[in-house]
C-alpha cells in the first residue's frame, strides 16, 4: 500500500516550486486523507500547518523552503518516502490561552511555542503574575513576558534570555521580556500542568497585546494560559535531527 502524501506550501515562490515539483513525482491527496502532511515553508508555515491540520491526526513533515526552518527538515526531492518512513516523531501539546480584553471579550487560542504578552505604546508594560492561583510577582514593569513550551524555547524565549528545555521535559518556561523592575529577575521555571494568569495593571495607561504564535489580541486585560494535553501535534524529523537533538545542538553554538 502506498503512501498517501498531502503537500501543502507557503505563498513564497520557493515553496510553490517545490510542491509543484514533488506533486509531479509522488502524487497529492487532500488533507483529510493524507497518511502525512509535508509543509514546505518556514517555521511559521509549520506552526499555521499544525494548527490548521491539528484535527486531522496525520503527523507534519517539514521540509524547509524559508529562512531558519528549526522545526523543519532540509530539502530534497530524492527519497522522500524512504524519508517519511525512517522519521522520527515528537509529540508536542499547545498551550491555550484565554485573553480577556479591557471591552470584556474573551479571545481564545492555542501556541506551540509561546504565548507572549507585549506592551502596544511607548510605555513600559506594568503586569501581575499568580501561578495556580497564587499571587507570585505583584508587579512586573517590562516590556513584555512569555510563558514557552520545549519547542518554542529556541524561539523567542531563547531571544529574551529564557533558558532552553529539553523536549521532553514536563515544565514551561515562564520568562521577561526586558524587565525594568525587578531589574534582575529572568523568569521562572514551572511545572508543565501550572495555570498561569497575567493581569495588566494600568492597562488604559500602558495597553498590552497578547500572542499566541503569532494570532494577537490587543488591549486585553487579563491572559489565562495552560498546557492543553488534549491536543497533540505529531511532528516527524530525520533521524539524528530531531527535536531533543535540535534543542541540544543550539546550546553549544
Amino acid at each position: 500500500m502506498s503512501l498517501k502524501i498531502a503537500f501543502a506550501a507557503s505563498r513564497g515562490p520557493l515553496a510553490r516550486s517545490a510542491r509543484t515539483a514533488l506533486v509531479a513525482r509522488y502524487g497529492d491527496v487532500p488533507e483529510s486523507e493524507a497518511d502525512v502532511i509535508v509543509a514546505l515553508g518556514g517555521d511559521g508555515f509549520m506552526l499555521a500547518t499544525l494548527h490548521r491540520t491539528q484535527s486531522l491526526g496525520a503527523p507534519v513533515y517539514g521540509m524547509n523552503r524559508g529562512t531558519v526552518g528549526f522545526l523543519m527538515n532540509a530539502y530534497h526531492e530524492d527519497g522522500l518516502i524512504d524519508r517519511l518512513g525512517r522519521a522520527e516523531e515528537a509529540l508536542v501539546n499547545p498551550l491555550a490561552m484565554t485573553a480577556t480584553r479591557a471591552d470584556g471579550k474573551e479571545h481564545r487560542a492555542l501556541a506551540i511555542n509561546e504565548v507572549s504578552l507585549l506592551r502596544q505604546g511607548p510605555q513600559a508594560a506594568k503586569l501581575r503574575i499568580h501561578v495556580d492561583g497564587k499571587m507570585r510577582m505583584e508587579e512586573l514593569v517590562c516590556d513584555g513576558a512569555l510563558l514557552s513550551t520545549p519547542a518554542g524555547s529556541t524561539a523567542y524565549n531563547y531571544s529574551a534570555h529564557g533558558p532552553i528545555l529539553p523536549i521532553g521535559s514536563d515544565v514551561l518556561a515562564l520568562t521577561a521580556i526586558a524587565p525594568f523592575r525587578p531589574r534582575r529577575w529572568r523568569g521562572a521555571l514551572l511545572p508543565k500542568r501550572a495555570h498561569v494568569t497575567f493581569e495588566v495593571l494600568e492597562h488604559e495607561k500602558r495597553p498590552v497585546m497578547a500572542d499566541a504564535d503569532s494570532r494577537s489580541v490587543r488591549n486585553v486585560v487579563r491572559v489565562e494560559i495552560h498546557s492543553d494535553p488534549t491536543v497533540t501535534h505529531r511532528i516527524l524529523f530525520d533521524p539524528g535531527h530531531g527535536l531533543e537533538e535540535r534543542l541540544i545542538s543550539e546550546q553549544f553554538l
